[in-house]
């Protein structure tokens, strides 16, 4: 079997005044509780070193690229490239419900600074994200920072997809929590509806692939 990989994590809560008191530490102690249960098949754990609150009206409402999230990072984000950053920000721009960054060969300090995963608070478990308020959106934007593609990646029938062998070829995203789909009918395999890295509802999504498990923990060791 493989080593297990325990992955110090850093949460940071960072809300508009308005929104001051809406997202908790321990809603966030959940999340962690969550995000262990769904990677403990990967023989992955996390282990929360730090849960910090931040009211600051700029951070909450950073959308990706913006130099609100630079700032937000260079006044938040601890460790080292190996260790995890989660971010709750409960003004999201964009409608997002989070985005992260993939593991690069070299990072460079400016992608040291920004890894990490930037999360709607409402996708906390007892959010106010409806449809996915169970803590499953931290769950399928840290696979991206293992380096897990979407599922219906590359959106199409043929070609790599999302470079794992036992998630059948998907060629849309999932939307809501259908009985089954099969967006490649010709291909082996119904779509992977129940996969984190789907966008299904939160309801609809437990489980990674022991392909996605492979890929996550060689892409680790390799970069992280």
């Amino acid at each position: 079997a493989a080593k297990a990989v325990t992955v110090d994590t850093y949460v940071h809560i960072v809300t508009t005044q308005a929104k001051a008191g809406n997202y908790t530490r321990a809603m966030a102690q959940e999340q962690m509780s969550v995000m262990n249960d769904a990677y403990a098949a990967l023989g992955i754990s996390f282990n929360t070193v730090t849960i910090d609150v931040t009211v600051n009206n700029a951070w909450a409402t950073a959308a990706q690229g913006s130099s609100a999230e630079l700032d937000m990072k260079r006044g938040l984000r601890q460790g080292s490239y190996a260790e995890l950053n989660l971010y709750f920000t409960s003004d999201l721009a964009g409608g997002l419900l989070g985005f992260c960054y993939f593991p690069k060969s070299r990072p460079t300090s400016k992608d040291l600074t920004l890894d990490g995963c930037v999360n709607l608070a409402g996708s906390l478990p007892g959010g106010d994200a409806e449809n996915y308020d169970l803590g499953y959106t931290a769950v399928h934007e840290t696979g991206h920072w293992f380096g897990l593609y979407h599922v219906f990646q590359g959106q199409s029938c043929s070609g790599p997809g999302d470079y794992v062998s036992d998630t059948p070829i998907q060629r849309i995203a999932t939307s809501g929590c259908p009985a089954s789909q099969d967006s490649c009918p010709n291909a082996t395999g119904v779509d992977s509806i129940h996969n984190f890295m789907d966008y299904s509802y939160d309801e609809c999504m437990y489980e990674f692939t022991s392909g996605q498990s492979q890929r996550a923990n060689a892409l680790y060791s390799q970069y992280r």
